[in-house]
């Protein structure tokens, strides 16, 4: 097996490799002047399975185009050089959250980002809580691995609340899903009954509407939960609405801490108590070391090294996806 982890997601790859018990193979990365840019292994990936790791956020080192088209280009350098299989482990899937037209000539860009994989001749893409599931499983013909982040945001959970009541909270009713499954593993793995709620909103051309709110919140621990903070604006709007109704404290739980433009906001308000986010991301683990006590970083490195380590060994990970075996 070859592990490479490109450059933007270093850290990660260092805890994912030592999760599995070896190296992180080396590689070169050659950025040029014209704003082009190469990638290369420098280990022999004949005949051998090659995992790439890299999450393709955009930020201050790289765009999201940047990271797509290399890791793309770094697969096709392994295809060409005579790697067996290689699988692409993007923790982060960029381009997904566009994954249906809503406007007159919209692009489906997921559909086109599996298109794109797929001539590279990927053999298998390991993503981490894609915005829509049903619409990446639907996009590939390559085999994926969409991985499931309950269990360690499970046990986040129970460390903040203690004793106190809990409120699984969707900011918003395109998450409903989302937030109902982690509410059902709470209360299987905590054996105590576990409230619900969510908040209505209308996103078009950047204007956020719609105030319907479901849920009692009055004493309760409230935990806010989606697959990113990009902003930071849904997760705060909730949680200004469940403070106006008595919420004893209120947490943010995403997968993926982007921390774009605007979400110092999210810190500055006192609406939110913490924020509870995976190192899926280097802008993740780099706003935690800022903002002191208000980020909680959940590791991810030893789930992806445990799909890593069942992919390579044809073994069942149908628990690490969610599903019933």
């Amino acid at each position: 097996m070859r592990f490479f982890a490109l450059k933007g997601t270093d850290r990660l790859g260092f805890s994912v490799a030592q999760a599995l018990g070896v190296g992180v193979d080396p590689h070169e990365e050659r950025d040029f002047e014209d704003g082009e840019h190469k990638a290369r292994p420098l280990v022999s990936v004949r005949g051998q399975d090659v995992y790439v790791l890299h999450s393709l956020a955009g930020g201050a080192d790289a765009s999201a185009n940047d990271k797509l088209l290399k890791l793309l280009f770094f697969i096709a350098t392994c295809r060409e050089n005579g790697a067996a299989r290689v699988t692409a482990v993007a923790p982060y899937l960029a381009y997904a959250r566009k994954d249906r037209q809503t406007k007159s000539r919209d692009p489906v860009t997921m559909r086109y980002l599996a298109q794109l994989f797929e001539a590279m001749r990927t053999d298998c893409l390991v993503t981490l809580e894609v915005h829509n599931l049903a619409a990446f499983q639907n996009a590939f013909r390559c085999r994926t691995v969409h991985l499931d982040a309950r269990r360690p945001f499970c046990t986040a959970v129970r460390e903040l609340a203690g004793d106190a009541p809990v409120v699984i909270f969707s900011p918003d009713g395109g998450g409903v899903k989302r937030a109902g499954l982690l509410k059902e593993s709470y209360e299987a793995t905590s054996g105590s009954a576990t409230g619900f709620g969510f908040m209505e909103k209308h996103r078009s051309r950047g204007v956020v509407t719609g105030d319907l709110f479901a849920g009692d919140v009055d004493g309760k621990v409230v935990f806010l939960v989606d697959d990113m903070i990009s902003t930071g604006g849904t997760m705060l709007r909730a949680a200004r609405a469940c403070r106006e109704r008595g919420a004893k404290a209120v947490y943010a739980v995403a997968t993926h801490g982007l921390f774009g433009k605007g979400s110092e906001t999210l810190f500055a308000d006192g609406a939110i108590d913490k924020v509870v986010v995976t190192d899926s991301l280097a802008s993740a683990s780099d706003e935690a070391a800022v903002r002191q006590g208000r980020i909680e970083l959940v590791p991810c490195g030893a789930l992806v090294a445990e799909a890593i380590a069942r992919l390579h060994g044809s073994r069942s990970i149908a628990d690490l996806v969610g599903m019933e075996s």
